[in-house]
């Protein structure tokens, strides 16, 4: 009983700083940025601005590319590789472990213009080389997603059971392990996108323009509009992540039908 009457007011409190630091910025951020001209009355004089400025459409498109591709690219790359370090490789994981997290060490700068000059020239000349530098800076990230999803199930069990029916490697990751780690694989994918949508520094640097690289200098031409340019990011990310996730129960659902 103790514990129970102990546990609300504790939850009381953390609800009402969480309210006061992130809601009410929030609420008066949407205020303003539905101010008329001149700051006087509410429209949406400031949205309008913002979704006809120019390179808004190409410079959103080319994030949401890049952003998806680097999710993709990591789960490809991480996915396997935690399931034979938690199989075969542990001896391994404390070398992968520190690798992973050498992105948060490693200076941006240095990142950014190192890694560039060693990348193949094709790639130097692309942007796509972005989505490699995305998937860098969310390893640290994706890794402790995965590493504890894959933690949480009997994964040698599952594995022999699978081997043993006579599936293949990539059939026993994709219809066996995958279903039954779709939590963790689901927040690397939000991570890997939420980093890769909101990266600025990496992008500015190599001298490639994206959304947020367009927002800095387009939030310069219109005060209010980039309080609506900051409401829109941020309430867009939301939604493209809820949809990401509704999709993700979607096909888990789908793959428990289909077995």
């Amino acid at each position: 009983m103790k514990k129970f009457t102990l546990k609300w007011p504790l939850i009381s409190i953390a609800s009402s700083f969480a309210f006061l630091t992130f809601v009410v910025p929030l609420y008066g951020a949407a205020l303003y940025s539905f101010r008329g001209e001149g700051g006087k009355g509410h429209s949406w004089v400031n949205y309008q601005w913002l979704i006809h400025a120019d390179g808004f459409y190409l410079n959103l498109f080319t994030s949401l590319k890049l952003a998806v591709l680097a999710g993709v690219l990591n789960l490809l790359l991480m996915v396997p590789t935690m399931v034979y370090l938690n199989l075969k490789g542990q001896k391994f994981k404390s070398l992968i472990d520190f690798l992973c997290i050498l992105p948060l060490i490693i200076p941006v700068v240095s990142l950014a213009i190192g890694a560039q000059v060693a990348m193949p020239e094709f790639l130097q000349n692309s942007e796509y080389e972005l989505v490699f530098f995305f998937v860098i800076i969310a390893l640290p990230y994706t890794y402790r997603a995965l590493d504890t999803s894959l933690q949480t199930v009997a994964l040698k069990t599952l594995v022999e059971a699978s081997r043993s029916l006579g599936a293949t490697w990539t059939r026993t990751i994709i219809r066996v392990i995958v279903p039954a780690i779709r939590g963790g694989i689901t927040g690397a994918l939000f991570l890997t996108f939420a980093l890769s949508i909101g990266e600025y520094t990496i992008t500015s640097l190599l001298h490639w323009e994206t959304f947020p690289t367009w927002t800095v200098v387009a939030a310069q031409q219109n005060i209010l509009g980039a309080i609506a340019i900051s409401v829109f990011s941020f309430v867009g990310a939301i939604a493209l992540l809820s949809i990401i996730a509704l999709f993700s129960k979607k096909g888990a659902r789908q793959v428990e039908v289909d077995e």
